[in-house]
């Protein structure tokens, strides 16, 4: 999930009258979106509202206290580094990573970071914030992602900021196959030689690329009810997760911008488990593609041996 899309009203609206920053009265009626550029318009604007390291630091710890009370054990939250605003990226990273620590202090929930590079950005500016996720990386930073991209030629400039980061330790979580089509999948595969990809549903596009994603066991993360609202699917009934998981394709199922989306984390597991699917497939290929270290992953393997899946 994207940090600055978990901000429910009433957290938000105090975080921006703290930082004097204007919001719309009606902010709430906007979250009917026409188009995936007035999503951008609206998530832009109230990610505006968050400026210090205590706004994310209590961003992290709340949105971890919502998913653990829905079953959430482990999260990867994905935050934008605010270069274009001006932010000191210590301020943020910092922030991020205090709140994931505070998080498994009060709500035992492991949390772990991965900062999302705009696809605005500069090579020198990625691989400026990819630098910087590095040097956070003992602090729970794990990945580097990447969005608004739509294809191999628009990833290049971002090769060397993932080298970068994969020299460094981290994982590569780029966005792709939500607006753009199978060949931004195809891209983040072949240029940015992705770990995992952010929802990833239109390689269904492209039966060979599906093949591949299914052999090489690559992990999409799918949102249905963010799909279903940004109107990438005309209705749930047309989403590609059942023939993606019958092709062989691992899918793991998040929430993307809950806040944004009026969803959660056990409204998207329903929306999965409609078609017929096991929730518990989801909660295992979610393990085989986190970005955590053996001892977590261990424990989490634990978890769903001993949860009772048939309640």
């Amino acid at each position: 999930m994207h940090l600055e899309g978990t901000v429910r009203p009433r957290t938000l609206r105090q975080i921006a009258k703290r930082n004097d920053y204007p919001l719309p009265d009606d902010l709430e009626s906007r979250y009917r979106f026409k188009d995936f550029r007035d999503f951008i318009e609206v998530f832009e604007l109230r990610m505006g509202a968050l400026k210090t390291h205590d706004d994310f630091r209590r961003v992290v710890v709340e949105y971890a206290a919502e998913a653990v009370s829905h079953g959430a054990v482990y999260l990867e939250a994905i935050f934008s580094p605010g270069l274009w605003r001006g932010l000191d990226q210590d301020e943020v990273f910092g922030g991020c990573c205090d709140g994931a620590q505070e998080a498994r202090e009060l709500h035992d929930v492991e949390v772990r970071l991965t900062p999302d590079l705009p696809g605005v950005y500069s090579p020198e500016e990625a691989e400026k914030i990819a630098t910087v996720a590095v040097r956070y990386r003992e602090r729970g930073v794990v990945g580097l992602g990447l969005v608004g991209t739509a294809d191999g030629r628009a990833n290049e400039p971002f090769a060397r900021a993932f080298a970068i980061a994969r020299e460094g330790g981290l994982g590569a979580v780029p966005h792709a196959g939500e607006v753009a089509g199978p060949a931004s999948v195809r891209g983040a595969l072949d240029v940015l030689r992705a770990d995992r990809i952010r929802h990833g549903i239109r390689a269904e596009e492209d039966p060979g690329l599906v093949r591949e994603l299914a052999a090489r066991g690559t992990v999409l993360d799918v949102c249905p009810l963010s799909n279903l609202r940004l109107g990438v699917v005309a209705s749930l009934a047309d989403h590609p997760l059942p023939r993606l998981v019958a092709a062989g394709v691992r899918c793991s199922i998040s929430t993307d911008d809950p806040a944004m989306f009026d969803t959660d984390l056990t409204r998207e597991y329903d929306a999965a488990t409609s078609f017929g699917l096991d929730p518990r497939s989801f909660y295992e290929t979610g393990v085989a593609g986190a970005l955590c270290d053996d001892d977590t992953r261990a424990r989490l393997c634990q978890i769903a041996e001993s949860y009772n899946w048939g309640s």
